[in-house]
């Protein structure tokens, strides 16, 4: 099965992904149309006051949020850091509907193909994860349910961004920090600056991603979109 997955569509796709419903028997036409159906659990059960040591690590599944404009090592390294703890890692690559400006170059898509990339290069088990463009929210009581809506069903979180721990704390997921991996060299600000002033920016992205940005011009596009690019109003404080 090809990790690009999205499970909000018909019937009651978006509820299994919510972890809200699960199918008693199986659906052999896809449409999600089940005729038996039972409660599993609520979608936001608290767990933040479970012990890390008390968790059924082999049935948790973590989510992992950023824009990843573009992937880098540093990227690389949390997902096996989170891949190390638990067996399948959502990566929600997030303010999906932007690309084309300073802030954020890249294409939902093209963000899909650079981590997909990255993490075949790495020899990750594609069954390991799934790869999810999630449109960015500006309302904050909406945007961990609109998140839940998106993927399928989750129990950790891997974050250092504030406002995003807090908000997934709030609704009763656990929320685990990430330690910074040499966080002023491996950054997505970093290297879309060394792009704009033609320094050196490979070694911090996997070759493959390297080889794809080129390959599709986007070294250029950034350079093109400094001449004349001003961050737009509703980009200037993104959620990743």
């Amino acid at each position: 099965m090809h990790p690009y997955l999205s499970f909000a569509g018909k019937g009651n796709r978006e509820f299994f992904a919510a972890g809200v419903l699960e199918p008693i028997h199986e659906d052999p036409d896809g449409a999600g149309n089940c005729k038996q159906l039972k409660k599993q659990r609520e979608p936001h059960q608290p767990t933040t006051e479970v012990g890390w040591e008390a968790l059924d690590t082999d049935n948790k599944r973590g989510l992992l949020i950023g824009r990843f404009q573009p992937f880098h090592l540093g990227h690389m390294k949390c997902v096996h850091h989170a891949l190390e703890r638990l067996p399948e890692l959502i990566i929600a690559i997030g303010s999906a509907q932007f690309s084309h400006t300073l802030h954020n170059p890249f294409t939902a898509g093209e963000r899909v193909t650079m981590i997909r990339l990255a993490l075949d290069e790495a020899k990750i088990d594609a069954d390991k994860y799934f790869l999810i463009p999630v449109r960015d929210l500006r309302i904050h009581d909406l945007w961990v349910p609109h998140v839940v809506s998106q993927t399928p069903r989750f129990e950790v979180v891997y974050s250092n961004e504030p406002i995003t721990s807090r908000l997934f704390k709030e609704a009763g997921f656990r929320v685990e920090p990430i330690t910074f991996y040499d966080r002023e060299k491996y950054s997505s600000t970093e290297i879309r600056e060394r792009v704009v002033h033609r320094k050196s920016w490979e070694e911090l992205v996997s070759k493959s991603v390297a080889t794809y940005i080129k390959n599709i011009f986007g070294d250029e596009r950034l350079r093109e979109l400094a001449m004349s690019d001003e961050p737009k109003r509703h980009e200037q404080q993104p959620r990743f």
